[in-house]
């Protein structure tokens, strides 16, 4: 353990809340948080006159996931640059502050141990590419007229980059390897769960498909990943 008390220590100084976090992370986090700060402020009329009011549903309807417009592109087999745009524009919007600050949070909690375990344009990598996987699934499956925004299929691929990490950890044996699984497992369950309660839209299925594609492509992004997965195999 590090001796605090140490003359290095002490010149380092605390550190900052977000100092132990890689970059990337936090400049994601930050552009969620700013984007959702102007909406907010807008909805109050702090800034923005009186057209701040919509900003939000205008920003939903530019830039979120529709599957309408999906279904349009997939029928008409065009495909304009302006449309393709809502797969990694949707994660950037929110349907409110609670909505941001909770996916924020996962982000930040997430995403710091795979951008530490994986690297940061390896995050990257995974969060786009669940986010784009999870739009791709949404749109395929689902025929509803609710849109798709949010960080959380994005940050779902995160947590299926995780899930490989300690499912193939070699100190883990047994039935404890599967609880790799179990925050996946609890958060599509609690969103069933709400779903079923409360009514909605069917947006974990968007989540579900960015946990399969983070998990997949880590079997090529994750330091190490062969061997991992032939130790896996080994202890079967």
């Amino acid at each position: 353990m590090r001796d605090l008390n140490a003359p290095e220590a002490r010149e380092a100084g605390p550190e900052g809340p977000f100092q132990a976090i890689p970059a990337a992370v936090v400049a994601l986090a930050v552009v969620v948080l700013g984007i959702e700060g102007l909406f907010s402020l807008g909805a109050r009329g702090v800034i923005g006159g009186p057209d701040a009011v919509g900003w939000r549903l205008s920003a939903i309807t530019d830039y979120g996931f529709l599957i309408p417009v999906f279904d349009w592109m997939r029928a008409t087999g065009i495909w304009p640059m302006e449309q393709l745009v809502r797969f990694v524009s949707y994660p950037l919007i929110h349907l409110g502050f609670t909505h941001a600050l909770f996916g924020v949070v996962l982000l930040l909690a997430i995403g710091k141990l795979v951008a530490e375990a994986f690297g940061q344009a390896a995050f990257a990598v995974l969060f786009v590419a669940g986010s784009v996987t999870g739009a791709l699934l949404y749109g395929l499956l689902i025929d509803e007229n609710y849109p798709l925004v949010g960080v959380y299929p994005g940050v779902f691929a995160l947590i299926g980059g995780f899930s490989f990490l300690m499912w193939t950890d070699p100190g883990q044996v047994g039935a404890a390897r599967w609880r790799a699984f179990g925050l996946v497992a609890a958060l599509i369950g609690i969103q069933l769960l709400f779903r079923l309660l409360f009514g909605g839209s069917n947006d974990w299925v968007a989540d579900l498909g960015g946990f399969g594609a983070g998990f997949a492509l880590s079997f090529v992004l994750a330091p190490g990943a062969l061997a991992r997965l032939i130790a896996r195999m080994r202890d079967r």
